[in-house]
């Protein structure tokens, strides 16, 4: 059971990745397979990395975790915006351009890293529901989570390749929208929802 459950919360943690990795895909429908690994590795780490941070602090600052929980969905949005506006722009002036030379610029590492943060950051909370695990049980529940973020990663930088192929200029700017989509979505789930829920409780 502690397999099946770390590999179920693997994927859904994985969903975000997922959606922005086809993102990525469509703004590099070129992409090589070197790449795409580089890429899925990047929020994969960040997805082992924050369920490992958030078991810490439940077991040594649960305080001043909790306290910064509701920062959480802001962050995110805030990062999320960012980047699919930046990039929606760039997909405007790009589809006017008959060479569309701002859709052809290489996402930096700078970029993945923002993207990294902002898909995993909610992934902390996931220390309040590791909390009875021992560090090496956290470890490798982490570990698990972050191979299924990187198989799912590759599964959307794929499709997205694919789609993108076909769409040439306008790749980018439905690639920005569905990073704000994300952004928003995040955001949605983690403050306005539970305002929702408790005020009709």
């Amino acid at each position: 059971m502690f397999f099946v459950n770390s590999v179920l919360l693997g994927i859904g943690l994985a969903i975000d990745a997922f959606s922005v990795s086809m993102a990525n895909g469509l703004r590099e429908p070129n992409m090589k397979v070197s790449r795409m690994n580089f890429i899925a590795f990047i929020y994969g780490f960040f997805q082992f990395a924050m369920p490992m941070v958030g078991w810490i602090c439940v077991h040594t600052v649960l305080d001043y975790f909790t306290a910064f929980q509701k920062f959480i969905p802001w962050i995110a949005l805030i990062l999320l915006l960012y980047i699919g506006g930046k990039m929606l722009i760039e997909g405007i002036k790009g589809d006017g351009d008959d060479k569309g030379a701002d859709n052809d610029k290489p996402l930096t590492l700078k970029i993945l890293l923002v993207q990294g943060i902002a898909t995993a950051i909610d992934a902390l909370s996931v220390g309040f529901t590791i909390a009875e695990y021992n560090w090496v049980m956290a470890l490798v529940c982490s570990l698990i989570i972050a191979i299924m973020t990187h198989i799912i990663c590759i599964v959307g930088l794929v499709i997205g390749k694919k789609v993108g192929t076909k769409l040439s200029n306008k790749a980018a700017i439905l690639g920005g929208v569905i990073l704000i989509l994300i952004g928003i979505e995040i955001w949605a789930k983690g403050f306005l929802i539970p305002i929702i829920q408790k005020r009709l409780s």
